[in-house]
């Protein structure tokens, strides 16, 4: 049993060491968050945030997430780095990195609502709350966050060249990889940025994080 978290499944490329979970959580960008309501399964895109291992989702208070507390959910997190072609369809792939989670939701209040916020806006933009101002009261109370304590988890990962069959291999056709290369692009200021203010150091710590 390698050390890390319960195992989700078993399967080709896993990886369930701790380590490895981590690295693509905090460098992914959005979380899938998969849940049933009203006897409907549902997946919604999500901001987050991880702290050990529990990770922090925010949305309006009174969205069908938020009053998900004590319910299980999963969460999955998905980096492509490359577009695998092969000299057949079959073997056609990509290379990607994949983190999925399992757990139960948990509802966050006081200090620790205030605490998840500041890792949320700090995951996507390093620094960020140094440089703005704190969050009213108001916007506090329209804010929901739940935890999701992971109970299982596994990461999969594809990387290499395509897997031709070796009767393809003497043809002239082409084989190989496209990289797909995730970034951030130059920060462009709204209207009512005055002219000549620096973009913050978040952006270029952001810029920095998220380079596949």
């Amino acid at each position: 049993m390698v050390p890390g978290y319960a195992k989700a499944r078993q399967g080709k490329g896993a990886h369930y060491d701790e380590a490895t979970i981590h690295e693509i959580l905090d460098t992914g960008l959005v979380g899938h968050v998969g849940f049933v309501a009203d006897e409907r399964p549902m997946v919604m895109p999500m901001a987050y945030a991880r702290c050990g291992s529990t990770l922090y989702l925010h949305g309006a208070s009174k969205t069908r997430l938020m009053l998900l507390d004590g319910k299980k959910l999963c969460l999955t997190v998905t980096q492509l780095t490359g577009l695998v072609v092969a000299r057949s369809s079959f073997q056609h792939s990509v290379n990607y990195r994949c983190a999925v989670i399992h757990g139960e939701a948990r509802k966050v209040t006081d200090e620790e609502h205030e605490r998840a916020l500041w890792l949320i806006t700090d995951h996507l933009l390093p620094g960020r709350n140094e440089e703005i101002r704190e969050m009213t009261g108001q916007e506090r109370k329209a804010t929901g966050v739940i935890a999701l304590e992971i109970e299982a988890a596994s990461a999969k990962i594809r990387t290499g060249p395509p897997v031709d069959a070796a009767a393809d291999l003497p043809s002239t056709l082409w084989g190989g990889i496209v990289p797909i290369v995730t970034a951030l692009g130059t920060a462009v200021q709204d209207s009512h940025t005055p002219d000549g203010v620096r973009a913050p150091d978040s952006l270029r710590k952001a810029q920095a994080k998220f380079i596949a």
